[in-house]
């Protein structure tokens, strides 16, 4: 068991305590033993095996034992008999957005709450605003929240799905029975939220290709099994389907099950106005609807189906008849990025604030990955719960970033950290003042603290883009997917003046947020707004959000040159300078 597993863990066992509440000491002592064990420079294997785990500060005895029992036999006794002892009804308040162990704790000690049922009724009793550190806002915050779980139950993120389609995926291709297979649906089309996932497969023995899909390991319970289609239960609630078709059908159903239904309906009529049928089954020869193989228009691919209706290939990302028939006839399709054409990321996180890797770390992971640069912007001071920087502390990374710059520089490496931070928008200025800002080589401002009003949001953010220090604005809506709503900003008139002012525009590619939306991106792409695709990494893995980034610019209709941490270093240094260059013109 890795580090980080081994540190969600002790998270978890803390969260727990807290649900019991143990004594605040020892569930602060499995906290920060696990922010410990994440900011470990050598294995924690080897550790363990060196015997040298109890010589770390914060790890005592009992602390040691466990971790060893973890690291060395996957489990940890003490873990499941904790969660055993906690009713699975504590455990799903916690998803409810303001309601920590604490507060449950009190619920049911005072109020015998012991699931999100008995907490609505609670809260519609009137009876959680008469206890004390609650009140009528909280309540109302709560039943909210309920309604906002109940609203999103069947819905999953994009990455939870993809997590668990890529494994599925590759195990289908390892089939001797199988010869092609894909995702489909909303998956495929790259929807930032999804319901169903949807996989798509060819075979001469669809029966053995089912059940062999039903036996994976990732499958909790097989909900329907037939012939040629299963329907199961994945890990965290998630409903696959599998469906098995010959392989002459197998383009035409892909593109049938890939969708949109609104794409769908389009192409089945620019077939009827050539004479033709388009269903899941084929492209047909015929005016009515029809499966006969003797009527069938052969096609190899989806490439060949588009052909064959006078367009060329529409990637899945653009299926949403969002004006894709338009641009294929004028063969103005963008021509969409690629993760591999990302460079490096301009928003990212250290151990400086609330991130989980010390920069030369990160240095040397992002220069493994082949990339050329990567921005530390940790959190401003006044994001105090993220251990934000003053600027005597931000001075001082900056002189720690330099250095390990020009020790990478002697020893002949190219790759380069720059220098950052994620400045909070306040309510009347930012949080540094522009000397501050003017020694940074990435500045990101980001809106923490929002209000209820648009136009006072909108102002802010207007206000931003307008100083000259500022490179882009971060994660613009501060949405958080099925968690949190948007909240209520002006986008249009936010990407007006930045188009007026030279501001980019993040498209954060964390997967709770995938926030640049990517129904704004054509109008800020018409106004000649960059775009920059950033991960907001808290640890190295987050790197890999840059794949679910460039699905959602693609979504977007963003293409290489819209997006500025394609540049390379050169480039990109001369594209931070020229907002400050411009700046007497607003």
């Amino acid at each position: 068991m890795d580090k980080n597993r081994v540190a969600e863990i002790l998270l978890e066992i803390g969260t727990l305590l807290e649900l019991k509440g143990e004594n605040p000491f020892k569930t602060r002592a499995y906290k920060n033993a696990a922010r410990t064990i994440e900011n470990l420079s050598e294995p924690l294997k080897q550790i363990v095996a060196e015997k040298q785990l109890g010589k770390i500060k914060g790890i005592g005895e009992a602390l040691e034992q466990k971790i060893t029992e973890l690291v060395e036999s996957g489990k940890l006794a003490y873990y499941d008999e904790l969660k055993a002892s906690i009713p699975p009804g504590l455990m799903e308040m916690l998803e409810i957005p303001g309601l920590g162990p604490k507060k449950i704790q009190v619920l049911n000690q005072k109020l015998s709450v012991d699931s999100v049922e008995t907490l609505e009724a609670a809260c519609r009793a009137g009876k959680v605003a008469r206890l004390d550190g609650f009140g009528e806002k909280t309540q109302a915050n709560l039943l909210e929240g309920i309604e906002r779980r109940r609203t999103y139950a069947s819905k999953h993120l994009l990455s939870d799905a993809l997590q668990l389609a890529d494994p599925l995926l590759e195990s289908l291709r390892e089939h001797p029975g199988v010869i092609r297979c894909s995702t489909a649906g909303s998956l495929r089309r790259f929807r930032e939220v999804i319901g169903d996932i949807d996989l798509l497969a060819s075979s001469k023995k669809p029966a053995e290709v089912i059940e062999y899909f039903v036996a994976q390991p990732d499958i909790i319970k097989i909900t329907a099994q037939g012939e040629t289609k299963a329907s199961v239960i994945l890990q965290g609630g998630i409903q696959c389907d599998l469906r098995v078709v010959s392989d002459r059908e197998f383009p035409f159903a892909l593109a049938y099950f890939t969708g949109s239904k609104e794409h769908n309906i389009v192409m089945r009529q620019r077939a009827i106005q050539r004479g033709l049928r388009l269903n899941e089954y084929g492209l047909f020869k015929s005016k009515t609807e029809t499966r006969d193989p003797q009527l069938l228009v052969p096609c190899r691919d989806e490439a060949e189906i588009f052909s064959k209706l006078g367009l060329p290939f529409v990637p899945p990302e653009l299926r949403e008849d969002h004006g894709e028939f338009a641009a294929a006839e004028k063969n103005d399709l963008p021509k969409l990025v690629e993760w591999t054409d990302l460079r490096g990321a301009l928003h990212n996180h250290s151990v400086w604030s609330d991130g989980h890797n010390r920069l030369e770390e990160i240095a040397d992971y992002m220069e493994e990955l082949g990339l050329e640069y990567w921005a530390i912007t940790d959190h401003s001071k006044s994001s105090f719960q993220a251990n934000g920087l003053d600027a005597k502390r931000l001075r001082a990374q900056i002189k720690e970033i330099k250095e390990i710059n020009e020790r990478r520089a002697e020893r002949g490496g190219e790759f380069r950290l720059l220098t950052g931070c994620e400045v909070d928008i306040l309510r009347d200025r930012l949080d540094f003042d522009d000397e501050m800002l003017s020694e940074l080589e990435v500045v990101v401002a980001s809106l923490h603290v929002p209000s209820n009003n648009e136009a006072e949001n909108t102002k802010r953010l207007i206000h931003a883009a307008q100083n000259p220090f500022v490179h882009m604005l971060g994660h613009l809506t501060g949405r958080l997917l099925l968690e949190r709503e948007p909240y209520p900003v002006n986008t249009q008139a936010v990407i007006d003046a930045c188009a007026e002012t030279g501001t980019w525009i993040e498209l954060n590619c964390n997967p709770h947020r995938l926030d640049l939306d990517w129904r704004l991106c054509p109008y800020a792409k018409k106004a000649g707004v960059k775009c920059a695709i950033n991960p907001d990494a808290h640890r190295n893995e987050h790197s890999g959000f840059l794949r679910f980034g460039t699905g959602i610019a693609d979504k977007g209709w963003l293409e290489k040159r819209d997006v500025v941490n394609t540049f390379p270093l050169k480039m990109l240094l001369k594209e931070l300078n020229r907002k400050r260059l411009n700046s007497n013109k607003f």
